[in-house]
This record gives C-alpha cells, sequence and structure tokens, in this order.
C-alpha cells in the first residue's frame, strides 16, 4: 500500500503491517467513559478509530471506561452505543473495565509483591504537597518503604471495605524525581464506597484510568491505542506499567483532538447546561452532543464527510463551525425534499382568481436529483400564505419582489402584480392584494412578462399549521470557555426562537420525526422527535447560506 497521501497514523500501521508487528493484525477500541452523552469531538475519534480498523482489514472493540462509579450511568451506556451505530458503525466486541476488575486487582498485587507499589495513609492534600513542582522534584511518601506483607494486607483489608473513602490509597513506586509529573508515584486506586452501574456493591476499591486503560487494551490485545494530545505526557506510565507486569505490549498513539468553536467541549460543563436548565437536555439541538445534532437534523455522512475534511493532525487547532454546516448543507441539498413553508405569514389576496376554486400544481421534490426526485401537487387557491418580508409598502430601487405595482413570479404557479394592500389597527399590513397573469402559468408561461423575483408561498385553505424552532449557535462568543468569568454568560440570547404560527404546504401532514426538508429560501428543517400529527414541530437545521459569519464580520 502506498504511503501517499497517508496521514501519520495511517503511515505507522502501514509500517507496522509491511514489517510482520502484531502478526498482521489490526485492532483499534473506542473507550469512552459513561459519565456524559458523546459530541462531536468524540465523533473524530469514533471515525479515525473505526475507520482505520476498516481500511487496514482490521476491527474495533467498544469498551467503556466505567471505573468512576460516582459519574457513571446506564443512560449514558445505551446513549453512546446508539450514536455509535448511527455514525454507521459497528463494533468487533462490547466490554467494559469493569470485566477486567479482577485481573487488574491481580496486576496490582503483582507490583506490590515487587516492591513496585504500596499502601499510602497521606490524605489527597499531603501527597499534592509532595508532589513537587514541574521544576522541583518531589518527596517521598513516609508510608513509601512499607514492607511487602504491610501492604499486601492492607490492600486486601482495602477490598474487604475496612477503610473510609480517602483513608488509604494504593500507589506505583516510580521516581518521584521524574521531570513528567505523572510518574511521581501515581494513584493506581483508590477507595469509593459507592453503588457500580454494573458490578453494584461489589467492589469499593476502583482502579485510576492510568492503571486500568493500558492494561485493558493489553488484556484485549489491542494493536493501536489511539488517544488525544492531552494523554501524550501519560504515555510513560502506560508503558511503564506494561513492562513491569510483562504482558501484551500495546502502545499508545496520540492525535489532536477537535475542537470547535462557539461552543464548549467539556463534559462538565455541559452536565452544568443541562443541571442548570440552560438548555432542555442532552439532545437539545444547540448542543454539541451526537444526539443534539442528529435531533436538529444533521445527518451521520454529514458528520463522517466533517471529520475527514477535519483530518488528523498532532497539533491542537480550533475548527471553525462553519464548516460543519458547509457539510451538512452539502448533504441535505442534494438528499433534503424542498417544501414550501411561511414563517411569518401575511395574506395574499388574488382578486381575479376564481372564488372557490383551488387547482393542482406541479413541484420537484428536489432538483439536485435525476428527475427532480418526482413531484408533488401543490394546491393554489384565490387566498395564499406569503412571507411578511416579501412586501414593503415604499420598497427600495432593487426590491425584486412585492409592494404596491410590482409584479413577481410565485414558485411553480403564476405571475402576480400588487394592486393594494390594507392595513390592521395597529397598523400592520394585514392584506395584500394581486391580480394574477392565467397565461403565466409555470411550465406553459405564454405571457412574455419579465420578472427579477420569484417567492414562495403556501394555500391559506390547505396550509398546515406548524410550530418552527430556530436554532443558532449556544454562545455568542468564539471560545466561550477562554473567557473571563462564567463561561454561561456568554450564552447566545438569540440562540432559539420559537415560531408558533408558521404554516407549511398540505402534504406536510404526513411528515415523520426526522424527515428532512428544505424549505425553499428559507434554510434546511428537520421533524423534531416530538413532532406529531397533531402539532407539527421542525427544527431549523442550518441555513441556506452562511449568514453568521457576514453578519459577524458588519460587526
Amino acid at each position: 500500500m502506498s504511503t501517499e497521501h497517508l496521514n501519520f497514523l495511517e503511515e505507522i500501521i502501514t509500517e507496522d503491517l509491511k514489517n510482520g508487528k502484531n502478526n498482521g493484525r489490526v485492532l483499534t477500541r473506542f473507550p469512552p467513559e459513561p459519565n456524559g452523552y458523546l459530541h462531536i469531538g468524540h465523533s473524530k475519534s469514533i471515525v479515525l478509530n473505526f475507520g482505520l480498523a476498516k481500511k487496514f482489514g482490521g476491527k474495533t472493540n467498544l469498551r467503556f471506561d466505567d471505573t468512576n462509579p460516582v459519574t457513571e450511568d446506564t443512560e449514558y451506556v445505551e446513549s453512546i452505543k446508539e450514536d455509535i451505530k448511527w455514525l454507521g458503525f459497528e463494533w468487533e466486541n462490547e466490554f467494559y473495565a469493569s470485566d477486567y476488575f479482577e485481573q487488574i486487582y491481580e496486576f496490582a498485587v503483582t507490583l506490590i509483591k515487587k516492591g513496585l507499589a504500596y499502601v499510602d495513609d497521606s490524605t489527597a492534600e499531603e501527597i499534592a504537597a509532595l508532589k513537587g513542582t514541574p521544576t522541583e522534584p518531589g518527596k517521598n511518601s513516609p508510608f513509601r518503604d512499607r514492607s511487602v506483607e504491610e501492604n499486601l494486607d492492607l490492600f486486601a483489608r482495602m477490598r474487604k471495605g475496612e477503610f473510609k473513602d480517602g483513608e488509604k490509597t494504593l500507589r506505583a513506586k516510580v521516581d518521584m524525581a521524574s521531570p513528567n509529573m505523572l510518574l511521581r508515584d501515581p494513584l493506581m486506586y483508590r477507595i469509593k464506597h459507592v453503588h457500580h452501574h454494573r458490578t453494584g456493591d461489589k467492589w469499593c476499591i476502583y482502579p485510576m484510568y492510568d492503571f486500568a486503560h493500558g492494561q485493558s487494551d493489553s488484556i484485549e490485545n489491542i494493536t493501536h491505542s489511539i488517544c488525544t494530545l492531552e494523554f501524550e505526557s501519560h504515555r510513560p506510565l502506560y508503558n511503564w506499567f506494561i513492562e513491569q507486569l510483562g504482558i501484551f505490549p500495546s502502545h499508545q498513539y496520540e492525535f489532536a483532538r477537535l475542537n470547535l468553536n462557539y461552543t464548549v467541549m467539556s463534559k462538565r460543563k455541559l452536565l452544568q447546561l443541562v443541571n442548570e436548565k440552560h438548555v432542555s437536555g442532552w439532545d437539545d439541538p444547540r448542543m454539541p452532543t451526537i444526539s443534539a445534532l442528529r435531533r436538529r437534523g444533521y445527518t451521520p455522512e454529514s458528520i463522517r464527510d466533517f471529520c475527514e475534511r477535519v483530518g488528523i493532525a498532532r497539533r491542537e487547532n480550533v475548527i471553525d463551525v462553519g464548516l460543519l454546516e458547509f457539510c451538512i448543507r452539502e448533504d441535505l441539498n442534494k438528499n433534503a425534499t424542498r417544501r414550501m413553508a411561511v414563517l411569518n405569514p401575511v395574506k395574499l389576496i388574488i382578486d381575479n382568481y376564481e372564488e372557490g376554486k383551488t387547482e393542482m400544481l406541479s413541484g420537484e421534490n428536489n432538483p439536485e436529483v435525476e428527475g427532480g426526485g418526482g413531484t408533488r401537487d401543490i394546491p393554489f387557491s384565490k387566498e395564499l400564505w406569503i412571507e411578511r418580508e416579501d412586501f414593503m409598502e415604499e420598497p427600495p430601487k432593487k426590491f425584486f419582489r412585492l409592494g404596491p405595482g410590482l409584479t413577481v413570479r410565485l414558485k411553480h404557479a403564476y405571475i402576480v402584480k400588487c394592486e393594494s394592500y390594507k392595513k390592521d389597527a395597529e397598523g400592520n399590513v394585514s392584506e395584500i392584494h394581486c391580480i394574477y397573469y392565467p397565461e403565466s402559468k409555470s411550465g406553459s408561461d405564454t405571457s412574455d412578462i419579465k420578472v427579477k423575483g420569484t417567492m414562495h408561498f403556501v394555500c391559506a385553505k390547505n396550509a398546515v399549521p406548524v410550530q418552527v424552532n430556530l436554532y443558532d449557535r449556544l454562545f455568542s462568543v468564539e471560545n466561550p470557555q477562554a473567557e473571563e468569568g462564567d463561561f454561561k454568560t456568554y450564552m447566545n440570547p438569540e440562540s432559539l426562537k420559537v415560531i408558533e404560527n408558521a404554516y407549511a404546504e398540505a402534504d406536510m401532514k404526513n411528515t415523520k420525526p426526522g424527515d428532512k426538508f428544505q424549505f425553499i429560501r428559507l434554510g434546511y428543517f428537520c421533524a423534531d422527535k416530538d413532532s406529531t400529527s397533531e402539532k407539527l414541530i421542525f427544527n431549523r437545521t442550518v441555513t441556506l447560506k452562511d449568514s453568521w459569519s457576514k453578519e459577524q464580520k458588519k460587526a
């Protein structure tokens, strides 16, 4: 296989296969902690791990890093599995770090017997005080030289539940003078008398991530353990444990994680938004979670495309959310059904159209598909709904929509000319009166009338009432985590606008949750999961064009 155009991880795997390493096997893993919902950043890791394995004829395990029962829940486990499947991937095996608790415990006993681990009675504060600084070596714990026999006894008693939370820990005996702070006798086990979502109350001691992760990789014979860059400094410890235990030498590789602007990617901060009711839940369409993106109308194809375009790098960078929006526009432009909807309606009355008559016009479902993706019937009658912004009482020179004396084409229908309008008691335009030209019908126009504008409409007699949720970016600054003060103060007050008096085409009444549309001239929309035949709800996935960037440049 040529190394041309390969990213650095593909080059590594290509070289490993060339040299016969791991007997030609490629086995990756995706190891989420079930303490929250996956977000767009995790999608990059999913696409990478599953994609690499697929490209090189390998397989991928799904392993839940469930070593912290305080924050974990089966709800998160199920949501993670749903997200991975939705993205289009299947795992070879489903494992849990808790599957290996007994084996990991025995690994710890082995290190104690080798004089490489000890039970420490120090408090968290005392341990931190003795750690030193990046420029000064740490100091040995007063409990570092306990005998093997005493350590074995204390560790067994820790497991039996004889000590309180925080009363004792198990630490690796590595090097308190190491320039890598993580090698200064790191914690291996802590005491937590907490119910575990899988093991119940069987255990009251739990391994730390650094002790459980590499060992779990080794137990599964993972060939390429791919982590994000923040774990680069953990790699020496990863290797140290494996070497001292003499187990299968899994190897860790790091890549730059996905950072996206105008949002937060910290699970802790996302949980805060949920718990404090700043959003409606983990799948609030403004959130960066995969479930939220799915609810908003993003497709698996668009997210996979986004991850591919971002690429795999060794250096951290921030990706513009505009690229994600570009990817979903590209996908929906090719695949979304076209329909007409009016979000801010005003009545248009065609004075010379026959009273009580309704005719059916024809419109393509998707002009991007060969043959138009089929056609649909569009009702047309004397009274229509149009967008209020498509009419001006005193239009400027290049306003190619409706105003007194102006002429425009109605999409898939006829050319109309504005004759007059009426206002209500509050001074708002309530009715627009036009005449139409029967010979100007779309597809058979013989009128020779030239117009520069085309407007969408909905037949008032057959219109379907709908609720439309206009979603925008959750934060009004590019990096809310880097700003001073509470990140929540930078939330975008315009991130959600609910429109309850919108109208859509007649055949929209058959819409099912998840159905995707381009509302002509308005943007891409998806039927919400809570949408019913009695109350249709549509979420705006993305605008037709990147209006956000233009507005920011103006500001």
